[in-house]
């Protein structure tokens, strides 16, 4: 099992990122503040969570479904990636594609991050690559089904 050392602003205890349930993918990260995302706006919301992630992983920031479903609350830079060298407050950038104000009160359920693993790549320069069935088609060119 990984370790990740995390560390809450004072007075934020009671927002330590959890999982809903043991089998979940990623850990519920929680608003600090109280907020108003005003529609068609991006508001950076604080988490009151810094962490140390160990070399050759990441924690990618991604929405969550109940949210972009029943209020069009999106994250604009979904998923959002925290690299293992940063080690300032998460924060969540979240979009208010409706049409009227969105509330974000204290405790509330902002985002959801997974720990994830990177594997070593190299990139490696070369005159040709292989061909495949898509070929340099880009996006929408492999039609809708």
């Amino acid at each position: 099992m990984v370790q990740v050392k995390i560390n809450m602003l004072a007075g934020c205890g009671d927002l330590i990122p959890k999982k809903a349930h043991e089998d979940d993918a990623a850990f519920d990260l929680r608003s600090r503040v109280d907020a108003v995302l005003p529609p068609r706006r991006s508001v950076l919301i604080p988490t009151g969570v810094f962490m140390e992630l160990p070399a050759g992983y990441e924690a990618q920031v991604r929405p969550r479904s109940g949210l972009a479903l029943k209020h069009d609350i999106m994250l604009t830079n979904s998923p959002g990636t925290v690299d293992a060298g940063y080690r300032g407050e998460i924060g969540v950038i979240m979009y208010n594609g409706g049409t009227e104000d969105f509330t974000v009160s204290r405790g509330d359920r902002i985002a959801q991050m997974v720990i994830a693993e990177l594997p070593e790549v190299e990139l490696v320069t070369a005159e040709e690559l292989s061909s495949s069935d898509r070929g340099a088609g880009g996006f929408g060119s492999t039609g809708k089904k």
